[in-house]
């Protein structure tokens, strides 16, 4: 076994990977980017190495200085993770090369699986399922259109070295495919530098189920059952299960079954994912491998209870699986949710800075421990309160995983952990993640890929998320203002006959989104527990939160909840099951009064381009006097390895520059104004 190994990778992941060689008594080194010079994976590993400036290209991608850090630190092993360079058969190579132990499949492995075109060509001669299309390069738009009509619509024209969603299209028509066509090629030599595009039958409502495979250096490969991964926003994941709710055990079996003759084919060793498209008849075509550990690994180590970057240590050691197919078990669920710094009431705009505040829910499992028996909450992250999200890569700030005994338990455990989980500072999806869980058809098991696109497809908004009883919000801003009170009652020293009087009878004002206030009767009793009344319905709630404090933990008519109460000056903000509400209670005479008290318009910004998120200012395209038009590119925002492209939304004429090029820039704030 290995003494050390280095983590050639950063965040949750690297952090991940640390907690496992710690059990195994392995030494870790971590490497860092200047940007990541107090990065939590830093601080966990027992040395670290920097190896370059905050952009990944001059410093997580540098493969000559991970290695050079082997060297320098005496790691016999490398992990790669997943991004960056853990699919690089060129760095997989000189790594064994270097005489460094690669922990990961062997970069030919990399290679067969890396192409699209040649590993579905490969996936036919394993007799696995693939979809009916086109697998050889294709060298024109006409020719494009033909074999289209041939394969029969609707198709999905696809980049070879594609990847995050770029060089996809799907076309429904001779029209449609040869301009999808140019489209993915044009894309796929921008992006990847490879032009080859191929076309294959599209799946009607599509689901995206990946089988997870483990190899040794001995030839023994076995599944691990499936994860389902078709809750997507734009091809990147939302949340993961596993088992599928959907696929039968037959279906299961046959899946399984073709991915471990897949991985056998191209003498695979490590762990990997075979991803597949299942169609509603539940037919299955291979759609690619990943050869790596995936970000939703720890849904299957949840449901099989086996620690799966152990066994890619383990196996890049030279050790043999410990275990047959037959011993692989499958007990309860699990569910994860991708907990991202972006703020889905923007259209998921990157939101980076620091994390002022960051307290995730109490965790009862931990990554490379043993699952409970009656499974739990579990959180994956490399960030830490007061720490900063950086603008330069992705924006995953944890990975939150739930496991139960049944579907509608991990469902109802993740709904309360998401509750619990306090994020400041920065903006996150959660709301978005919470009004998904809620959603009667995800509850039902009724989904596919496209499942975001066609009950989000103009985006998210407050009123999206559903709430089973909002008045429960009200109840909780009035118990919470009662606390208040009975604080000011107590201070001593009060003029005898002036005294802070608490009465029963208030009004909690909820301020709409555009500035509208709805004035809510209630009445508070608090005698032992306090009860809240709204609109004739009785909320009996004692919980623990306590001033300052935001998670609230409690009962609330005999049943319990989490939930999030925060004071804003004299408004509390409340927060539930993904519902959010800023409310002020008040006497009946002060809500009478605040009813006639004049509405302060907000500042008319229309004359500003704002950024829409903290970014870097990366280009600015005009000059002050020049007249633009509608649509015309203004400026360039670079945030978390994305381009925003900030457009003109009516004709004018810039007046003056407010920012400057490779200026780091908040949110809202203002880059050039118009006469």
């Amino acid at each position: 076994m290995f003494k050390k190994i280095l983590i050639a990778n950063r965040g949750e992941i690297a952090c991940r990977v640390i907690l496992t060689a710690r059990k195994m008594g392995i030494a870790t080194v971590a490497v860092y980017s200047e940007a990541d010079r107090d990065a939590r994976h830093v601080d966990l590993a027992d040395e670290a190495v920097l190896i370059g400036p905050a952009p990944s290209r001059e410093s997580y991608l540098r493969a000559d200085r991970i290695i050079q850090a082997c060297k320098d630190t005496g790691a016999e092993a490398v992990h790669p993770g997943y991004g960056f360079l853990s699919e690089n058969e060129d760095f997989a190579r000189r790594v064994e090369e270097e005489g460094i132990a690669f922990i990961g499949p062997k970069h030919y492995s990399i290679a067969a699986m890396g192409d699209k075109i040649a590993s579905k060509k490969l996936a036919l001669e394993a007799r696995v399922n693939t979809i009916p299309g086109w697998n050889a390069a294709i060298d024109t738009p006409e020719h494009a259109v033909k074999i289209a009509a041939d394969i029969g619509y609707p198709v999905m024209i696809k980049a070879s070295a594609g990847g995050g969603g770029k060089g996809l299209r799907v076309a429904r028509d001779d029209k449609e495919a040869f301009e999808g066509f140019t489209s993915c090629r044009n894309e796929a030599r921008n992006s990847f530098g490879d032009d080859r595009v191929f076309i294959e039958k599209y799946v009607e409502e599509p689901r995206h189920i990946e089988i997870q495979v483990l190899g040794d250096a001995h030839g023994h490969v076995v599944y691990l059952h499936e994860r389902e991964c078709s809750l997507q926003r734009r091809h990147q994941k939302v949340i993961e299960e596993a088992p599928s709710p959907f696929i039968s055990d037959a279906t299961r079996k046959a899946m399984g079954e073709q991915a471990v003759a897949l991985a056998k084919a191209v003498k695979y060793q490590s762990a990997g994912t075979v991803e597949f498209v299942v169609g509603k008849d539940q037919s299955f075509y291979f759609l690619e491998m990943n050869t790596r550990l995936q970000v939703e690994h720890p849904v299957t180590e949840s449901i099989t209870g086996i620690d799966l970057v152990e066994q890619m240590i383990r196996v890049a050691a030279g050790e043999p699986l410990p275990f047959q197919q037959a011993d692989i078990p499958r007990r309860g669920w699990a569910i994860e949710c991708r907990i991202n710094a972006e703020d889905p009431f923007r259209g998921f705009l990157p939101s980076t800075g620091r994390l002022v505040r960051y307290l995730p829910p109490p965790q009862t499992m931990e990554a490379a421990m043993p699952v409970p028996v009656h499974g739990g909450v579990r959180v994956d992250t490399g960030v830490y309160e007061g720490g900063e999200i950086p603008m330069y890569y992705d924006s995953m700030i944890a990975k939150l995983i739930v496991h139960g005994r049944d579907r509608f338990e991990a469902i109802a455990r993740m709904r309360e952990a998401l509750n619990g989980f306090v994020i400041r500072g920065v903006s996150s999806n959660i709301p978005f993640q919470a009004a998904l869980l809620a959603h009667p058809k995800f509850v039902a098991g009724d989904f596919n890929t496209g499942f975001i696109a066609e009950h989000y497809g103009q985006g998210f908004r407050a009123e999206d998320v559903p709430h089973e009883d909002p008045d429960f919000l009200v109840a909780l801003a009035a118990a919470a203002y009662r606390r208040y009170l009975a604080r000011a009652a107590g201070i001593s020293g009060q003029l005898a006959g002036h005294g802070v009087v608490i009465g029963n009878d208030f009004v909690v004002v909820v301020k709409g989104a555009r500035g509208e206030h709805t004035h809510v009767p209630v009445r508070i009793e608090a005698e032992g527990v306090t009860t809240v009344i709204v609109n004739a319905r009785a909320y009996a709630i004692v919980n623990d939160w306590h001033f300052g404090g935001i998670r609230a933990q409690g009962h609330c008519n005999g049943h319990p909840f989490t939930a999030q109460v925060e004071r804003h000056g004299l408004w509390l903000r409340v927060e539930h099951n993904g519902l959010r509400i800023d409310a002020q209670v008040m006497s009946a005479r002060a809500a009478e009064l605040l009813r006639v008290m004049p509405f302060k318009a907000p500042v008319d910004m229309s004359k500003f381009l704002l950024s829409p998120m903290p970014g870097l200012l990366v280009e600015i395209t005009v000059q002050p006097g020049q007249v633009v038009q509608t649509g015309e590119r203004l400026a360039v925002i670079e945030a978390m390895k994305m381009e925003n492209i900030l457009t003109a939304t009516r004709d004018g004429t810039v007046k003056e520059l407010l920012a400057a090029k490779g200026e780091s820039l908040a949110v809202d704030q203002p880059i050039l104004s118009f006469a």
